[in-house]
């Protein structure tokens, strides 16, 4: 080839050359940000009505009460449709407030029909009330845009149908109707077996353990249905249910479920997913780890994390005021995490930290559940800065679901857009009772209701931080999702600017040498 000549050779040589050097000069790709993906179920309101005839055709001279046939020419979620559902809501509602808020037909261990063949104006104090309510208790009831959420308690000594068992509390029991459904990556989902007991009332119904819970999922009316215990799976112990304990219970619940009301709303599209909303601005001083890359080797087994780059809600930060930190309390920090302290940015994800919680999540399906999260340090020239004053709020406006000395707090978040818990968790138990953080109690966003503390069994039982999850609902209940990438973006709202991302960047491909004939000219 002479000097002034270029040969096509040389020009595919020099094309490589110019790509290769176009990606090794490209910044680090940053995870991007994204709201989750929602099913919306249609509710089939008409099947919800026939049973509801069904259970009143039991007691005829209560059965005169309901009228089935409304008025025609009005929308299908006009109360003036479905006066039957009006009548019950208004006898319900004593017992349950604001049933009629339920998008779902509400499934509950309470006969109204009984109830008003026994006391026709019933009072929430009815001597009849424990009978058409199986011996269940009411501890929670909350309804909304999304469905319903409730809990019961029973007494072992209620019945002498159940195993001879003395527990140290009463049992609790969850049930969740909903027509919302988050879409995760769930390859443990969809499991279980069937039970032949009750295989006549509800076809479907599967009976399954999944994250400390004994599960029940089923589906009517076109909505989906899961009634939980929490239990070991294991042998009985003194103060915590076995599982194999907890089936007679749940399934004693499942047999008294009636509809209970409810009101048909507009119907609802799937969600799909969008990308977050995040300041523009950019942090001088925030940095982060991307979700899934945990401390080397902290993971279960030695496993990795996992990467979820999901928003699942636009939250209020849950601690008061910044500096936060949000690294793992268990493991000690690599030399590029900036060194031991704990009070120092970069943040890292610890959701698939070694624990012998059940995460389906996580790799082998053991994980940590959530997110550590220390309160910056007072400094010397904050006056009024106590560290063991350093507030916890409300992410959104919710209802909180606690019992008396329970050391965990779960807020939950019922909306068209939404179907979300949050829980909060080593605060003082006595604390929370005397300032009343029992369910049923609203909260607004931002509303301060407690301290960070070093809670966890007993007081000083580890280090001064919060303890932050996210549980979503899906056909198999309520799971557990990655906290990480949503506390991310709410803290970057909080201090008003991004986050860098510490995605290290990918290593440039070595660059080959020309070769002596394909020089430049």
């Amino acid at each position: 080839m002479s000097r002034g000549a270029v040969g096509p050779r040389y020009l595919r040589r020099l094309g490589a050359l110019l790509l290769v050097a176009a990606f090794a000069v490209r910044p680090a790709t940053a995870e991007e940000f994204s709201t989750p993906t929602l099913t919306a179920l249609r509710v089939d309101w008409r099947a919800a009505l026939d049973q509801l005839r069904a259970e009143l055709s039991l007691y005829p001279s209560v059965a005169g009460e309901f009228v089935f046939s409304g008025r025609h020419g009005m929308p299908a979620y006009d109360p003036r449709r479905t006066p039957a559902l009006v009548r019950l809501n208004a006898i319900a509602g004593r017992f349950f407030p604001s049933i009629e808020q339920s998008s779902v037909p509400a499934l509950l261990p309470f006969d109204a029909a009984a109830l008003l063949g026994a006391d026709p104006d019933p009072a929430p104090d009815s001597p009849a009330l424990p009978a058409v309510q199986a011996g269940f208790e009411t501890a929670m009831f909350h309804a909304g845009p999304a469905g319903y959420n409730a809990m019961f308690t029973l007494d072992s000594s209620a019945s002498m149908d159940l195993p001879a068992r003395v527990f140290a509390r009463s049992v609790e029991i969850q049930i969740t109707g909903s027509r919302l459904i988050y879409d995760i990556s769930d390859p443990l989902g969809g499991k279980g077996e069937p039970v032949k007991a009750l295989a006549a009332q509800y076809p479907d119904l599967r009976r399954f353990i999944r994250e400390g819970y004994l599960r029940y999922a089923f589906t009517r009316f076109g909505a989906a249905y899961v009634v939980s215990v929490q239990c070991l799976d294991s042998v009985p112990r003194a103060r915590r249910l076995a599982c194999r304990e907890a089936a007679p219970v749940a399934e004693r619940f499942l047999r008294a479920l009636h509809v209970a009301g409810g009101q048909p709303r507009r119907p609802l599209r799937d969600l799909a997913a969008t990308p977050a909303e995040r300041p523009t601005v950019q942090s001088d001083e925030f940095t982060y780890w991307p979700s899934g890359e945990i401390i080397a080797g902290s993971g279960f087994r030695k496993q990795d994390g996992r990467p979820d780059s999901t928003v699942y809600a636009q939250i209020r930060f849950p601690i008061e005021k910044a500096p936060a930190y949000a690294r793992s309390q268990s493991f000690m920090p690599r030399a590029d995490d900036g060194g031991a302290s704990p009070f120092s940015y970069p943040w890292r994800d610890n959701f698939c930290e070694s624990r012998s919680f059940g995460v389906g999540q996580c790799a082998l399906g053991y994980g940590h559940q959530g997110q550590d999260i220390r309160p910056g340090s007072c400094r010397p020239d904050q006056q009024d800065c106590d560290v063991k004053q350093q507030g916890v709020v409300a992410v959104r406006d919710g209802v909180l679901i606690r019992s008396l000395k329970q050391q965990a707090v779960t807020l939950q978040v019922n909306t068209e857009r939404e179907h979300i818990r949050f829980r909060y968790m080593h605060m003082n138990p006595a604390t929370l009772d005397e300032d009343g953080v029992l369910s049923g109690r609203r909260l607004a966003e931002g509303e301060r209701f407690g301290v960070v503390s070093n809670y966890l069994d007993f007081p000083n039982g580890t280090t001064r931080h919060l303890h932050f999850d996210v549980q979503v609902f899906t056909p198999d209940g309520w799971l557990w999702v990655n906290p990480y990438t949503t506390l991310v973006a709410s803290y970057e709202r909080l201090i008003g600017g991004r986050g860098r991302d510490l995605t290290p960047a990918p290593a440039a491909p070595a660059v080959a040498r020309a070769g002596p004939d394909e020089t430049l000219p």
